[in-house]
């Protein structure tokens, strides 16, 4: 019955044999009870130490039992300070954890910070990744700049892609427009085109990301080096401002594949769009690497294009060919 206040059965019995009469000694109380003289100390000690045993005035080495009245309520009011205690140091516990976590959390990779999940590591973003598109039902954006794909990211997501396609979801992917120089991409690019994805290409992409279900959003936190890895993040406001920006390009983009040859060809202006958007980097004073970097293309191919263009507009300087680019409304 008093188990919930410290008392087990056999202490419980040595208590309600104290009550019942004189003050007892140890072999006395273990005859009556049937205990070992063991067991009656070991009561006794818990009785004493619970404040319902006291020393017996009248049997000096003996012990007598305090009222119920007093010494149960002195155990309850033992527990409701302890517990009171234990509230404030868990009260203190929970805001020394909440002060860690804000802390540290800058620190940590892979967790959730002010509203997006940092992954860090390939591992990471791939294992993320799988988990989105495991859960995609209607639709996926991806904008995939920097013209040749790796063969290791290709790997990784035609098991994903695949997947999805079999299951209904609408895949669009946008590449730029070197990529089609590339083996390995431009054959990725028909693969998924033949499984019911679609595929445009542009001469200038925005910096990499991916859309799930227009709820989510997936983009490196380094453009330039996906390996420091990437946030996802489904706040709404962010998620709609890179759907736009997605949708806005996938609108100036043009089909991937057959229609390829016609977008290379040059405008009634006498220039392509790749040959178009080189002239306005290198305008803004964007170096041949920068400019190349922006375009897919290699350092070696934006001085072969742009020693062709001022050998077309016949023109010494870069700053010249510049000037007759605008003129002839090249930019």
């Amino acid at each position: 019955m008093l188990e919930t206040l410290g008392l087990n059965r056999l202490t419980e019995s040595v208590y309600r044999e104290l009550l019942s009469g004189a003050p007892r000694g140890v072999a006395e109380l273990g005859a009556r009870l049937g205990l070992t003289e063991s067991q009656v100390r070991s009561s006794l000690n818990t009785l004493v130490d619970l404040d319902l045993a006291r020393s017996s005035r009248d049997e000096p080495g003996a012990l007598r039992a305090v009222s119920p009245e007093v010494g149960l309520e002195v155990i309850l009011r033992r527990q409701e300070h302890e517990l009171r205690c234990r509230q404030e140091e868990l009260a203190r516990s929970k805001a020394a954890v909440a002060v860690a976590l804000a802390e540290y959390a800058d620190l940590r990779p892979n967790t959730e910070v002010a509203g997006a999940e940092r992954m860090v590591g390939l591992d990471a973003i791939q294992s993320r990744l799988e988990t989105l598109a495991r859960d995609l039902s209607e639709e996926c954006l991806a904008i995939m700049p920097g013209g040749a794909q790796s063969r290791a990211s290709l790997d990784a997501s035609r098991p994903l892609d695949e997947a999805a396609l079999r299951r209904g979801v609408q895949i669009l992917s946008l590449y730029q427009d070197s990529a089609a120089n590339d083996a390995a991409t431009h054959a990725y690019a028909q693969w998924m085109t033949e499984l019911g994805g679609q595929v445009r290409t542009s001469p200038i992409l925005p910096p990499r990301l991916i859309v799930f279900d227009r709820t989510v959003a997936v983009v490196p936190i380094d453009p330039d080096n996906s390996r420091l890895g990437a946030l996802c993040t489904r706040t709404p406001g962010i998620v709609s401002s890179l759907v736009s920006l997605f949708d806005q390009t996938w609108q100036t983009a043009v089909p991937f594949g057959a229609d390829r040859s016609a977008h290379a060809q040059t405008d009634e202006r006498g220039v392509t769009p790749v040959e178009r958007e080189l002239l306005k980097l290198l305008a803004s004073g964007m170096t041949d690497e920068a400019a190349g970097k922006r375009l897919g293309i290699s350092l070696r191919t934006v001085r072969r294009q742009m020693a062709a263009l001022m050998e077309r507009l016949k023109a010494s300087s870069r700053f010249e060919a510049g000037l007759k680019a605008a003129q002839r409304g090249w930019l």
